[in-house]
């Protein structure tokens, strides 16, 4: 299943262990190996650039291959992969560990949360980036760009799930650089719903998509059927990490006209093919005439950039919010020996226009910065220019 989801993993809050110092069993030991091997072969046969970036892969596996034997864990042995991933400078290429693997599972189950996500940095550090109102995470005052140090006073890996009734304690950085140990008890919540609809506003429509998951353009055709044409319509692919590409041609099809090309893809063999939207918007013979205009930022990631940028270059929308990640390598999923999951790049891609987003990102046709104090008062100045930007074109009378 090819997918564009962003391997930059977004983790909710998870708990840690210390790394054991103890020998690996034989039965892990040979798990390892396999595991490892899997990931090696994986991609010297089946990276998108044959020449995997300028790495010696076989340094790369002189280096990596006796760490992860050695793991007495998964946290060792996923931590050995991710190094050695690291080196091809890849969002898109990432391990996860069978525990991240069942979590994102269950990400749309009811279970029980912390209530933060965490976004990688540079390293192990971790940032803050989401926090679910009415959570523990909420309610014990976590705050959007805090970092986390430490969980029960150790390095946190994401190999461990949250229990529900059992306290966690936390020491995070906040944004003034102070430490901060907060203690939280993880809850069942109902889960975040994946796509969601505001019809708050008169002659408004926002749509939001928390990621490129099955069933997103089945639903924004129908959030658009019978939609009157001067409704405006706002996609919201905010925080988003990407998905299915089969989504991101599906939603195309609701707005840019059958057979148009918006994008080129080259795989390992150097051979081009043309994406263009193949389907109607869910039967409709036309897409909509609705004006639209798509909110971005830099944690928009992969098929969430890719939608915008295939708007953008046909006038079809305006890009409102801050530049994006710039990670839109076309990748693929593969199930490794202990139930873990590699993603790697599978094809380079181009638009149509001629902009490689990979590494550059989508710049927005308006700028607009969201600060995290904007959003902990509740304001929302991109939201809030992208309907004056749509009012502005389509003036009332």
């Amino acid at each position: 299943m090819k997918r564009l989801s962003s391997v930059l993993c977004v983790f909710a809050v998870l708990l840690a262990q210390p790394v054991s110092a103890q020998a690996p069993s034989p039965d892990r030991m040979r798990m390892n190996q396999r595991v490892f091997d899997r990931v090696w072969n994986e991609v010297r046969r089946t990276y998108y650039d044959p020449h995997l970036h300028g790495v010696d892969w076989q340094a790369a596996r002189d280096r990596y291959r006796p760490q992860a034997l050695a793991a007495a864990d998964d946290r060792g042995l996923y931590r050995a992969l991710s190094g050695m991933l690291d080196l091809l400078d890849d969002d898109h290429a990432g391990a996860q560990p069978p525990a991240s693997v069942r979590r994102q599972e269950r990400l749309r189950q009811r279970r029980a949360v912390i209530g933060f996500t965490l976004a990688r940095e540079e390293g192990e550090t971790y940032r803050v980036e989401q926090v679910r109102s009415g959570s523990p995470a909420d309610e014990a005052g976590i705050g959007l760009g805090w970092r986390l140090r430490a969980v029960d006073g150790r390095d946190w890996g994401p190999e461990f799930d949250v229990v529900e009734g059992r306290p966690v304690t936390l020491t995070l950085i906040d944004d003034t650089g102070a430490e901060r140990e907060t203690v939280v008890t993880p809850r069942v919540m109902e889960p975040v719903p994946a796509f969601s609809a505001d019809r708050s506003r008169p002659g408004v429509l926002v749509l939001r998509a928390e990621g490129f998951e099955a069933g997103l353009g089945r639903w924004v055709a129908e959030q658009l059927r019978g939609l009157p044409s001067e409704t405006d319509v706002v996609l919201d692919l905010r925080g988003n990490p990407g998905g299915r590409l089969m989504e991101v041609e599906a939603v195309l099809a609701c707005f840019l006209p059958r057979g148009e090309d918006w994008a080129r893809r080259t795989g390992r063999t150097g051979r081009v093919v043309l994406l263009r939207t193949e389907t109607d918007c869910d039967g409709r013979a036309t897409p909509v005439a609705n004006d639209l205009a798509v909110l971005v930022d830099g944690s928009s990631r992969s098929a969430a950039e890719l939608t915008p940028a295939a708007l953008q270059q046909s006038r079809r929308a305006v890009v409102v919010g801050e530049r994006t990640a710039g990670a839109v390598l076309i990748s693929q999923d593969t199930s490794l020996p202990d139930g873990g999951r590699l993603s790697l790049s599978r094809a380079d891609l181009i638009m149509r226009d001629g902009r490689r987003l990979e590494k550059n990102g989508l710049t927005p046709d308006a700028i607009v910065a969201r600060t995290a104090e904007d959003r902990r008062a509740g304001r929302d100045p991109q939201l809030e220019a992208a309907i004056r930007l749509l009012s502005e074109n389509n003036p009332p009378g």
